[in-house]
């Protein structure tokens, strides 16, 4: 029976599936995507204000002071606040300004791109988004923008995937992140049976049953 399986970018997880369910079809989660897309901003903010500053960003310097703004999705921004975001690069010195600007014109067209799925887009859609965006990090001549667009190549039948279904392991991914922070909180545990109740109660309400009151 075909299957979808959603996974991280990583090359180790595709060739487990790929010898499990060689028949599975596989789907990036966009989750990091996204992720990945505002690691790379983050970067481009980092390494300009170093080359011009001499120094790392630090509070005062407005590209710093902007950091969060620059990760957060413009659909999710009121139109004018976009402006203002805007318009604040477009006051930076322009060794930093501009290269940030970019960097995040190309990380909101992978968002546009990204946006259609669950839309059932129409393959001249994708491929215009696909083309911008792609367009946009070959004309910034940033290095690691052409990073990101190597990476979106390189996975693009499992992103055209995900497109195309909406899949998404992002259930998986908040279950594991309570895991990890009630094994975090707990610093760490010596008895695996604790651990398995302890998570278990974290996970589901339907668990909680299994505690032992004494």
């Amino acid at each position: 029976m075909d299957s979808d399986v959603a996974i991280d970018m990583c090359t180790i997880f595709k060739s487990a599936i790929r010898r499990v369910l060689p028949q599975a079809a596989l789907v990036v989660d966009h989750f990091h995507l996204v992720q990945l897309a505002n690691q790379t901003l983050t970067e481009v903010r980092r390494r300009v204000t170093v080359t011009h500053r001499g120094r790392r960003g630090r509070k005062g310097n407005r590209e710093w002071d902007l950091r969060n703004r620059l990760t957060r999705s413009a659909a999710r921004m009121r139109g004018e606040h976009v402006d203002a975001l805007l318009d604040e690069l477009s006051n930076l010195p322009k060794a930093i300004g501009e290269p940030i600007t970019a960097a995040w014109n190309a990380k909101e067209d992978l968002l546009d791109l990204l946006a259609t799925a669950r839309t059932r887009p129409d393959r001249e859609q994708v491929r215009d988004l696909l083309y911008r965006f792609y367009r946009r990090c070959a004309d910034a001549g940033l290095p690691e923008l052409q990073r990101l667009a190597t990476t979106v190549e390189t996975w693009w039948p499992e992103i055209l995937a995900f497109l195309h279904t909406g899949i998404t392991n992002a259930g998986s991914e908040g279950t594991n992140r309570v895991i990890k922070t009630v094994a975090r909180d707990a610093y760490g545990f010596r008895n695996p049976v604790n651990q398995r109740l302890r998570t278990r109660c974290a996970t589901t309400r339907r668990a909680r049953g299994h505690l032992d009151a004494r």
